[in-house]
């Protein structure tokens, strides 16, 4: 069979034809999702960029089943989310774990690190102390013993997100959904942590569906770029031709609009 014959691996996420309205009052509509179709394939990164209001966390909760449709599909690791009893859809929705923008907020300031990290090790019986103490050295905090009495409170910002990040990694999902886990960082902080995300992915060849307004992060981190507006997928392709050479308007003020040293 020659390359051209070679059967396309079915993505890990597919995302097809997604409608999604939200009504405000009784008269006003709004479309957060119009027909948007996005894959990502396993070991790939992409990031969805655009603006507030673009629409970018409404389907990345689509994709985590948050939120349901009202019109489309959602495909993950072969399994059409419409076609799932609610006990298989727990089961597979435990392989796509999300990492969203406020640790604070997603952290039970009434449990601890350790107790955070239990309640997401279920899937995987086995030490507990020894698999918390490893999750924690794996998100780069060591010695692991000095946090895992600690409540969210007693962690910085940036300790909080390893913790997510730990949290997230205990289910061994194929896919995380990252939603804006950079922002409101400090310039050190985000750059440690994206790198410990990449690194991460390198070690465990997990994908990411990475949501972000900072266009930056998209040139530093994804493999391919889609761009929303106002609920439409604008423009899709390798990240180096999107942001070199953006095709659509709406693309180019948004590469405009990045701040340029000098």
């Amino acid at each position: 069979m020659s390359a051209k014959d070679a059967p396309v691996s079915e993505p890990l996420l597919a995302l097809q034809g997604i409608v999604k309205t939200f009504r405000r009052g009784r008269h006003q509509l709004t479309h957060a999702l119009k027909d948007v179709s996005l894959d990502v394939h396993a070991g790939e990164i992409v990031a969805l960029v655009g603006e507030s209001g673009s629409g970018k966390s409404t389907l990345g909760r689509v994709a985590l089943g948050l939120l349901q449709p009202d019109g489309g599909r959602v495909r993950f690791d072969g399994h059409d989310f419409a076609a799932l009893t609610p006990g298989q859809f727990r089961q597979l929705r435990t392989g796509m774990q999300p990492i969203f923008q406020d640790p604070t907020a997603s952290l039970n300031p009434r449990r601890t690190v350790r107790e955070s990290l239990l309640q997401a090790l279920w899937k995987t019986p086995g030490d507990e102390a020894a698999r918390c103490a490893r999750l924690l050295e794996d998100v780069g905090l060591r010695p692991a013993s000095q946090f895992l009495s600690r409540y969210p409170h007693e962690l910085s910002g940036g300790q909080r997100q390893r913790v997510l990040i730990a949290r997230c990694l205990a289910m061994e999902p194929k896919l995380i959904i990252a939603d804006e886990p950079l922002s409101g960082a400090d310039v050190s902080i985000r750059g440690q942590i994206l790198n410990l995300l990449l690194d991460i992915q390198r070690r465990r060849s997990v994908s990411y569906l990475m949501i972000t307004h900072d266009i930056s992060i998209a040139r530093a981190f994804a493999d391919r770029v889609a761009v929303m507006m106002q609920g439409e997928l604008v423009e899709i392709g390798p990240s180096q031709q999107v942001l070199r050479t953006p095709n659509h308007p709406y693309t180019q003020r948004l590469l405009a609009a990045v701040p340029a040293l000098g």
